[in-house]
């Protein structure tokens, strides 16, 4: 399988944007495991805290206000063109406010001198997936723009949260990036007891708004209806007609996931089926090895064409597995698989990328667009960020992706992705 090239190359673009216009104003869930045939899931992701944005360290700007006091006492045209940028003077004492406005917003929120991330995420930093593009995405960043090491907490289970973001909390981190709703409970305390950082959390489906807390979202039923079709566009090429679906033990964000994948599925053949494997332990247990690759297995020899490990700590096993076996198999998260240089071969990238969230709000954090309070929604067919991608397609597989991406733009699936998504949250 060849490789391709795509993935991060805009990144560095937006950053130094986002970083230039800081300069000219201050002078400021989806990896999973599973098993059965449909049931249920909830989609999580991180959280954020802003307080003050000194971006007063343009000072120098306020003091030329004394040259245009001295502009009587010359005629030339230089000092009075200087008073003009003396009218900026009004920026500079609107930048401690960082409630909005969008003035430059300097991400030192502690006044120590350096600016540093602290990032907390519910499975392994190294995953190779929905985890580790977070953290790669920080380190990228903080590199990018001479800011300190980000500082990591990884693995923390939910009932542990609120210990590790707290001692996190207290290492001098400016801004915490929570990586997945399924830790973000201990939130609303959290950002209370320290409103001198900023929160973000990459809350997936949502997480209850709080003014202390900076989120962004997606539409699972969205994405899961993209990586369905882009795989019924690969069984008609192939010849095969069954998927299956690995995930972890039937959560919310789960069950949202695999039946919009199976109506997107079914959307190119009615007649191609999906099975769903839950292979982990509640709650939030996507990392079980062991049992995902058995669940792989017993699905290959019951004759899988296609298989989706929407899985955190298993999934590059599962892909691996999955080459072995000479399966389609598609990324749970990451929007960078089908580069040039990616270890295993993929055939869809499905794109719910918290990396990329991630940049995309801090170059908004940075700009002053984004802060505290604010809810930001990635849509497919309106935001890059998210939905599935063929890794080699066909004009004519492109050019049928890039009609459903229209159509969930448009709002023409709003109905069913709005019907699939009551149901699996629905309680009881």
């Amino acid at each position: 399988m060849s490789k391709r090239t795509s993935g991060r190359t805009g990144r560095a673009v937006v950053l130094i944007a986002a970083i230039s216009l800081l300069a000219a104003a201050c002078g400021d869930d989806d990896d999973d495991d599973s098993g059965g045939a449909t049931t249920a899931a909830t989609e999580t992701t991180a959280g954020a805290d802003t307080t003050a944005a000194s971006d007063t360290t343009v000072a120098p700007d306020t003091t030329a206000a004394p040259d245009t006091t001295a502009a009587p006492d010359t005629t030339a045209a230089p000092d009075t063109t200087e008073a003009t940028d003396t009218t900026e003077a009004p920026d500079t004492t609107a930048a401690p406010d960082t409630t909005g406005g969008g003035e430059a917003t300097d991400l030192d929120y502690n006044g120590d001198g350096q600016v540093v991330f602290g990032i907390a995420a519910a499975g392994p930093a190294d995953d190779g997936a929905y985890y580790q593009a977070v953290v790669d995405s920080a380190t990228e960043l903080s590199a990018q723009n001479g800011f300190e090491e980000p500082i990591v907490v990884d693995n923390i289970q939910a009932a542990d949260a609120a210990t590790a973001m707290g001692d996190l909390a207290q290492q001098g981190v400016d801004v915490i990036i929570v990586g997945a709703s399924e830790i973000a409970e201990p939130l609303p305390q959290l950002v209370a007891e320290y409103p001198d950082i900023f929160w973000y959390c990459n809350c997936g489906a949502g997480f209850p708004e709080d003014p202390g807390l900076a989120q962004s979202t997606d539409n699972g039923a969205e994405i899961a209806y993209t990586a369905g079709y882009a795989t019924g566009l690969l069984l008609q090429d192939s010849g095969g007609d069954s998927t299956t679906f690995i995930g972890c033990c039937d959560l919310g964000f789960e069950k949202q996931s695999y039946l919009a994948f199976e109506v997107g599925l079914q959307a190119v053949d009615p007649a191609y089926t999906m099975t769903y494997v839950p292979t982990g332990d509640f709650p939030f247990d996507f990392d079980n090895t062991a049992n995902a690759t058995a669940a792989l297995q017993t699905a290959v020899d019951e004759g899988t064409d296609a298989v989706y490990p929407y899985l955190g700590g298993a999934h590059r096993p599962v892909v691996q597995a999955a080459n072995e076996a000479g399966v389609i198999v598609m990324s749970a998260g990451s929007s960078t698989v089908c580069d040039e240089g990616e270890e295993l071969d993929y055939d869809i990238a499905v794109k719910f990328d918290g990396g990329d969230y991630v940049e995309a709000v801090i170059a908004e954090i940075i700009a002053g667009t984004f802060v505290e309070g604010d809810v930001k929604q990635f849509r497919v067919g309106v935001d890059p960020e998210p939905g599935a991608v063929l890794c080699d397609a066909t004009p004519e597989q492109q050019s049928a992706l890039d009609d459903v991406y229209a159509q969930i733009a448009g709002g023409e699936l709003d109905e069913v992705l709005g019907a699939i998504s009551a149901e699996a949250f629905a309680e009881g």
